[in-house]
């Protein structure tokens, strides 16, 4: 399965991936997705939303068992933040035949479209859209950076932009999801352990900060005469820095726009992205309201306007506990072992700053999520990686869990 999904939407000079929302690459990943369904006879099905589903079972019959993740990237993203997920899950269930287990609920596997926000700016599209945490109209309002709107971008895919909307029949069928994630951190490298139980998503969000000056001609204007918005950016994103340091937050100036954009041109427009995270909702706000403030005091002192727009943001993400107990006991996470077998292997429970679509849906259903060892920490990156052994062993750990709640 590696093999083949390896080549798709690959950069041949970063080495990194671009399978963003309806493009060639995410037709190729969702044909990929559909050929291993169809392989291993499964039902086969895409919702209202554009989501992927792979039914084992009856989907009308409820109380279902779901795991599965995404295959779209971010810009050069690394191969294992999505598909890890997806690729377990169909890996999973082909452990779980060979050991002849007998399914008493449904079981679906499920590739979510557009969980990186790539494209339109919005991360969890497909969840988000499904679970109501998206209105239609803020949906066919989401554009790329060629101005392509997402319900053009849905059409020219061969979707229905028309019928996406909230999917509550479709989340009534739904008993549990659990989503296999590559972690995005080095804590279960630094506690040598290859699998680890999610207990909650940070609360995080993104900020866009337009800073407005003047465009004037770069070799012409005094220091003295210009408003230069680029000065106050600057500034900015050193602000970013300092406060989430002081908060133990993280705090991210990763996206910028210029407008006119020249070399020998002054700014009229810089457009700034913040990407913020914390452990909890105060430390947040106080992050993103230094940083605002600091920009605010900069804009003012270059001559410059400052508008602030929120985006996106998601509070924290507490993970449903009695299903995050109930993996915890099928993994042996006092005893070491799985499903009576003695493997050594350590099963913690750990926090993170992603968002996933198990937090986005963790609103309706009850949802977990168990991470694979990332020996780098590195994720958004062509250098992602997650060694074989421990990859096999996230599949073990999901087809135990698997078998826990879906089998007798």
């Amino acid at each position: 399965m590696w093999r083949d999904l390896r080549p798709i939407g690959r950069h041949p000079d970063s080495g990194g991936y671009r399978r963003y929302a309806w493009t060639a690459a995410d037709a190729d990943c969702r044909a990929w997705f559909q050929e291993q369904a169809e392989s291993r006879a499964l039902t086969y099905e895409v919702d209202r939303n554009g989501n992927q589903w792979a039914w084992l079972g009856d989907p009308a019959a409820g109380n279902a068992v779901v795991t599965g993740s995404h295959l779209d990237s971010v810009p050069d993203g690394g191969a294992f933040d999505g598909p890890l997920g997806v690729v377990s899950s169909f890996a999973a269930l082909d452990e779980l035949r060979r050991r002849g287990a007998r399914f008493t609920r449904p079981l679906a596997l499920v590739n979510f479209g557009d969980e990186e926000g790539a494209r339109f700016g919005l991360a969890c599209v497909g969840s988000r859209l499904t679970a109501g945490h998206l209105t239609v109209e803020q949906a066919h309002r989401l554009t790329d950076g060629d101005g392509i709107t997402l319900p053009r971008a849905m059409e020219a895919a061969g979707y229905d932009p028309d019928a996406i909307g909230p999917d509550p029949e479709r989340l009534g069928r739904i008993g549990a999801f659990v989503e296999l994630h590559v972690e995005q951190g080095r804590a279960l490298d630094l506690s040598g352990d290859r699998v680890g139980i999610a207990s909650a998503i940070w609360p995080h969000g993104r900020w866009r900060f337009d800073f407005r000056g003047e465009a004037n001609h770069a070799g012409t204007t005094r220091l003295v005469d210009r408003r230069d918005p680029m000065l106050p950016y600057a500034e900015t994103v050193l602000a970013a820095r300092r406060e989430a340091r002081l908060a133990g937050a993280v705090a991210t100036f990763g996206k910028i726009s210029v407008e006119p954009n020249g070399v020998n041109a002054i700014p009229s427009l810089v457009r700034g992205w913040l990407d913020s995270r914390a452990a909890d909702q105060r430390s947040l706000d106080q992050v993103v309201g230094g940083v605002e403030s600091a920009a605010r005091e900069y804009a003012t002192a270059h001559g410059v306007d400052l508008d602030v727009v929120r985006e996106s943001f998601t509070p924290v993400v507490e993970f449903d506990h009695a299903l995050r107990d109930e993996l915890a006991r099928l993994l042996g996470l006092e005893s070491g072992r799985e499903n009576g077998r003695d493997t050594g292997l350590k099963v913690p429970v750990l926090g993170t700053g992603a968002g996933h679509d198990a937090g986005i849906l963790s609103g309706s259903i009850p949802t977990a999520m168990l991470f694979v060892r990332n020996p780098t920490g590195v994720s958004h990156s062509p250098a992602e990686y997650a060694a074989e052994d421990d990859c096999v062993a996230g599949v073990l750990a999901l087809a135990d869990v698997l078998e826990g709640l879906a089998c007798t």
